[in-house]
C-alpha cells in the first residue's frame, strides 16, 4: 500500500485546494441556501454545525475517498476488536471497553475483558458509596471531607476536567488535584486541609511515576505529621495502580487498590479507575451516565456512514486544514465556565497522541501531523487573543462549544454568553470588507479623509473556519459524548496520517536526562558530559541555591 501522500486521493485534494483557496465562505453560503441543513449533524445529545468550514460537498467527498484509501473503516474495526493497534508497545487500545454498556463481550487475546471491567466498577461504586455516606472514616474516626488526587498527565487532566465540568452536580467531598512536582502545588493544597478528614488517591499505573511518587511521599509525611502513626496511612491513602507490591510498601492496603490494564492509555483513562475522584465527587450513578454518553458516541462512530459520522467529519476537516490549507494550530473555545479545563485536556489528547514524526513502520512523515491545540473559555478569550484570530496573518480553525441551557442563569446572562459565541463564529466567517468598513465610518459622521485612513484597520478578512458544537445541557451524558467525540476524531486523524496515536515516546528522553541531572543537583557535582548551556545552568543553580 503506498504512503498516503502518494495516493491519487491525496493528489486530488491538492488539486482541489487550488480551486478552493480563492473561494470565500460568504460566497459559499450565498450559493447554497441549504448549506446549514446539509452540514449539520446530531448524535449522542450533541449537535455539530460544520457549515462555516472552507469546504464544499466536493471537498468532503474527496476527504471521504482519502479515508477509504487509508482503510479507516478497517482500523475502526481493529480497535473495537481488541487488535494490538498500538504497534510500538504491542498493545490493544480498548478505552471503549471501559464504557461498553451494550452487554456485548470485548475480546483481548481470546479473553472477554468485560468481567474485569465490571468488577472494578463495582469496587469503585462500593468505595465511593462508603466515603460519600460517611461509613468510611479516617484514622481518628472522622468522616472524609476532602479528597486529593495525586497523579499527572491523564491521571490528572481527565478526572480534573470532568469534576470541574460537572461542578453543578458535585454533592460529595471536595476534590483537589495535585500534579506538578513543584513543591508549591502540593504545599498550597495541603495547607488548606485537615489530615484527619483528607483522603488521598495516588494514581500511577506502575507506582513508579517520579512526579506522582514525590507528591505522594510529601502527602504521606504531612499526614503522619498530623496523625503520628504509620497505621493512619491505610485509612487515608488508596491507589489506582497495577503493582500491588509497591502499593503495599507505601503503606496502602491492597484491598483499596483499584486496577486498570495496559490496554488503557493514560490520556484515555478517565473512564477507568482513574475516574475514582469523579465517583467520589459526583456519585457512581453520574459516573455511569458519563460512561453511557461516551458509549452512545462509540456506537455512532462504529455504525454511522462517513457522511453522517461526527468524529469522522471533525477528523477529516482537521486533515484538510493541517495538510492542505497549511494551518498550524486550532483553538478550542468553550462558552461555558464549567468547561474551562477542556482546552488543556484536549492539548494532551491531541498533541501527545498525534504529535509524531514517523509512521507506524518508522518512516519519516512527509506532511504535517498534529496542530497546536490551545484556548480559553468564553468572553475571557475574546478579550485576550481573538484579535489574532480575526485580524492576524494566519488562519486558525476554531471549535466553539456551548450548552443551550445554564443551571446558574438567574438574571438572563446566559443569552449574552450565547450571543457572543454565535457572533464570533459569524464574524470569523463573514468578516468586513474595506467598503463596508468605510461606509460604516461615514455613516457615523466621520470626515471622508479620516474614514479612508481608519478603514483599513477595521477590515476583517473573514473566511476563517469554525465548528460549533451545541448541547441542550452540560450533564454527565453529554460530557461523556463530547469527550468520546474528540477521542475518535484524534483516532481518525492518526489513521489518515499512518501514525501510532497511542504511544508517547517523545516524553521519555527528558525523563531520562532528568534522572541524570537530579543527583547532580542534590550532590553538587556536575558532569562534563553535559553541553555548555546545561553545565552553566547547573553551576548557576548550585552557586545560588539556599538550604
Amino acid at each position: 500500500m503506498p504512503a498516503i501522500h502518494d495516493t491519487p486521493q491525496w493528489a486530488a485534494l491538492n488539486h482541489h485546494r487550488e480551486v478552493m483557496e480563492p473561494r470565500h465562505l460568504r460566497h459559499l453560503f450565498a450559493e447554497d441556501p441549504q448549506r446549514f441543513e446539509q452540514m449539520t449533524l446530531r448524535a449522542a445529545g450533541l449537535m455539530l454545525d460544520y457549515s462555516k468550514n472552507r469546504v464544499t460537498r466536493n471537498t468532503l467527498e474527496l476527504l471521504f475517498e482519502l479515508a477509504e484509501a487509508a482503510d479507516l473503516d478497517g482500523w475502526i474495526r481493529r480497535m473495537f476488536s481488541g487488535d494490538r493497534i498500538n504497534n510500538t508497545e504491542g498493545r490493544a487500545v480498548l478505552h471503549v471497553a471501559l464504557r461498553n454498556r451494550s452487554g456485548r463481550p470485548v475480546w483481548v487475546d481470546g479473553e472477554d475483558v468485560m468481567p474485569k471491567v465490571e468488577r472494578v466498577l463495582e469496587h469503585m461504586a462500593d468505595f465511593s458509596r462508603r466515603v460519600r455516606s460517611g461509613e468510611w472514616v479516617g484514622y481518628t474516626g472522622r468522616a472524609i471531607s476532602d479528597v486529593v488526587n495525586i497523579g499527572i498527565g491523564g491521571s490528572n487532566l481527565g478526572p480534573k476536567m470532568v469534576c470541574r465540568a460537572l461542578g453543578h452536580f458535585h454533592d460529595g467531598p471536595r476534590v483537589h488535584f495535585v500534579s506538578n512536582v513543584d513543591p508549591t502545588h502540593v504545599g498550597e493544597t495541603l495547607a488548606r486541609l485537615d489530615p484527619e478528614t483528607t483522603l488521598f488517591v495516588v494514581a500511577s499505573k506502575t507506582f513508579t511515576t517520579q512526579e506522582t511518587l514525590a507528591n505522594a511521599r510529601a502527602a504521606r509525611a504531612w499526614c503522619l505529621d498530623g496523625l503520628g502513626d504509620e497505621a493512619a496511612v491505610a485509612r487515608h491513602f488508596v491507589a489506582v495502580s497495577t503493582h500491588a507490591e509497591r502499593v503495599a510498601e507505601f503503606g496502602i492496603d491492597t484491598a483499596n487498590m483499584f486496577e486498570f490494564w495496559d490496554w488503557v492509555g493514560g490520556r484515555y483513562s478517565l473512564w477507568s479507575a482513574i475516574g475514582l475522584p469523579i465517583c467520589l465527587a459526583l456519585g457512581m450513578e453520574r459516573f455511569v451516565a458519563l460512561l453511557e454518553g461516551a458509549h452512545a458516541m462509540d456506537e455512532h462512530f462504529v455504525t454511522a456512514a462517513p457522511s453522517e459520522n461526527m468524529p469522522v467529519i471533525l477528523g477529516l476537516l482537521g486533515i484538510w486544514y493541517t495538510d492542505f490549507l497549511g494551518t498550524t494550530s486550532q483553538a478550542i473555545l468553550p462558552y461555558d465556565q464549567y468547561l474551562r479545563h477542556l482546552p488543556a485536556y484536549l492539548q494532551q489528547l491531541e498533541m501527545e497522541s498525534n504529535g509524531k514524526r514517523v509512521t507506524r513502520d518508522g518512516q519519516p512523515v512527509a506532511y504535517p501531523t498534529a496542530p497546536v491545540i490551545w484556548g480559553e473559555p468564553g468572553t475571557d478569550g475574546q478579550h485576550a487573543f481573538y484579535q489574532l484570530i480575526h485580524q492576524g496573518t494566519q488562519s486558525i480553525p476554531c471549535d466553539f462549544i456551548a450548552a443551550v441551557n445554564n443551571p446558574n442563569d438567574r438574571l438572563g446572562m446566559h443569552a449574552m454568553l450565547l450571543a457572543n459565541c454565535f457572533a464570533q463564529s459569524e464574524a470569523l466567517m463573514r468578516g468586513r470588507s474595506h467598503e463596508e468598513a468605510l461606509q460604516e465610518l461615514l455613516q457615523q459622521g466621520m470626515a471622508a479623509e479620516a474614514a479612508e485612513a481608519l478603514a483599513p484597520h477595521r477590515v476583517f478578512p473573514g473566511n476563517r473556519p469554525s465548528n460549533t458544537l451545541l448541547m441542550e445541557r452540560l450533564e454527565p451524558r453529554t460530557l461523556g459524548a463530547l469527550i468520546a467525540l474528540y477521542e475518535h476524531k484524534v483516532f481518525v486523524q492518526g489513521v489518515i496520517w499512518g501514525i501510532d496515536s497511542f504511544d508517547q515516546w517523545g516524553v521519555e528522553l527528558g525523563k531520562q536526562l532528568a534522572g541524570v541531572i537530579l543527583p547532580e543537583l542534590e550532590q553538587g557535582l556536575v558532569r562534563d558530559s553535559h553541553d555548555a548551556s546545561t553545565r552553566g545552568l547547573l553551576d548557576y543553580c548550585l552557586r545560588h541555591r539556599r538550604p
